[in-house]
């Protein structure tokens, strides 16, 4: 196939993907996600290149926060059969919470921004890291203690609320070492997907 046959194969699978909602089949290998919903790519290389955290950390957080199901939601809770509501409003691909997801539409300025939408919580992600970054002097290269601000809030993180939940720091060093086989997966195709997208044919794609 040549390469000019290719990338319309993929402009045209992105038409098809884009609207689907099952998701990824191999979620530990981020170039088959990439693969199975390539406009995805470009989503998070916005979102790198605007808050600095990289590529492989914004899909960790995706996946350990909704195993990339746009419409996740915690499950409701039950007392025998009574159903006591679910424990947290949190929503979509990142889990984000009703109080800091009105604060980001807040500060970004748009409105129509959804939690079901991949760009948007891969944007709120890198939003809410950068402030981490900023505010407590996490390295946007330490996923470990980004995904502990971002579970805890970072009064939450300050405070080492952290500490005393064993559970939460397991699941934090988990989204690390998925961050770092996702980062050298994407070191064999991250070319293929910088030049992704009808505006970047080969050998013309903007890196």
């Amino acid at each position: 196939m040549t390469k000019l046959k290719l990338f319309s194969f993929m402009a045209t699978l992105s038409l098809i993907t884009s609207c689907a909602s099952t998701p990824p089949t191999n979620q530990g290998n981020i170039c088959k996600i990439f693969a199975q919903e390539p406009g995805w790519f470009n989503d998070a290389k916005k979102s790198e290149k605007k808050w600095g955290t990289p590529i492989s950390t914004l899909m960790s957080f995706v996946r350990q926060e909704s195993s990339y199901r746009k419409n996740a939601k915690p499950p409701i809770r039950w007392v025998a059969f009574i159903p006591l509501g679910r424990p947290t409003s949190a929503k979509g691909y990142a889990q984000a919470l009703d109080p800091v997801w009105k604060e980001y539409k807040a500060e970004r300025g748009k409105l129509l921004k959804s939690r079901s939408d991949m760009s948007d919580a891969l944007d709120f992600i890198g939003w809410y890291n950068q402030k981490s970054h900023n505010q407590l002097g996490i390295r946007l290269s330490d996923p470990e203690n980004l995904y502990l601000a971002y579970h805890e809030g970072r009064g939450g993180f300050s405070r080492g609320s952290y500490n005393k939940k064993p559970k939460l720091r397991k699941i934090a060093k988990k989204v690390a070492r998925t961050a770092f086989q996702y980062e050298t997966q994407l070191t064999k195709c991250r070319k293929l997907y910088e030049c992704y997208g009808f505006h970047k044919f080969w050998p013309f794609c903007r890196k």
